[in-house]
């Protein structure tokens, strides 16, 4: 089944570029297209941020282990739409105005939460290679693939200050991200109950 199934899954990944692409053909991005595509390569950055930390979740309740073999291509993809969403805004906004892409990074707190959120993927894509994870030891590797908590809180809050008025899919993201991030702490309170647990009894043994 993974022989089929990944190629699948991967065309799948591409279908949100295909139907933007799609709709800018057919001028069906609305009256103002460039924030049509700002939106949308967001919405996806996103979306992939919270898929990619839901492999774990899943594959550990579901005991379908199999799942962990998405989990970077999943990451990866997060960082390609990020990608498009940030030459969206470098590109077809800005024009390549360096300095006022400055000015809106200092002053506009929702373009420094959206750089931070970029920021942040950038070496989880790079060390995304079994190399990398080799190079630097599994447990180093863990540590710096953590970044990407800090990269799904930022986008969140990059959404959420962006829209201001109308917060529903901002905090639907919010709240997915906010039940992910609980899980992993149960998880590793429970982890650390056991662990003790154990120690008692060698000791008491």
């Amino acid at each position: 089944m993974q022989r089929w199934l990944k190629p699948v899954v991967f065309l799948a990944c591409l279908a949100p570029l295909g139907r933007l692409i799609w709709r800018g053909l057919h001028a069906d991005l609305g009256a103002n297209p460039i924030e049509a595509i700002t939106h949308g390569t967001g919405d996806w950055t996103l979306t992939f941020l919270l898929v990619t930390l839901s492999v774990t979740p899943l594959r550990k309740l579901t005991r379908q282990y199999w799942l962990i073999g998405y989990r970077r291509m999943f990451g990866l993809f997060a960082f390609f739409y990020g990608t498009l969403h940030l030459t969206t805004y470098v590109w077809l906004d800005k024009f390549f105005d360096v300095h006022e892409m400055i000015v809106d990074i200092t002053k506009r707190k929702f373009i420094t939460a959206g750089m931070t959120a970029f920021a942040l993927m950038i070496p989880l894509a790079l060390t995304s290679t079994k190399w990398s994870i080799r190079k630097l030891g599994g447990k180093r590797w863990q540590v710096l693939h953590r970044l990407i908590y800090g990269s799904a809180i930022a986008g969140v809050i990059h959404y959420i200050w962006l829209v201001k008025a109308d917060l529903k899919k901002p905090l639907e993201y919010g709240a997915v991200l906010g039940a992910l991030l609980l899980y992993r702490v149960v998880a590793w309170l429970a982890a650390g109950k056991n662990i003790h647990a154990t120690t008692v009894g060698i000791s008491e043994t």
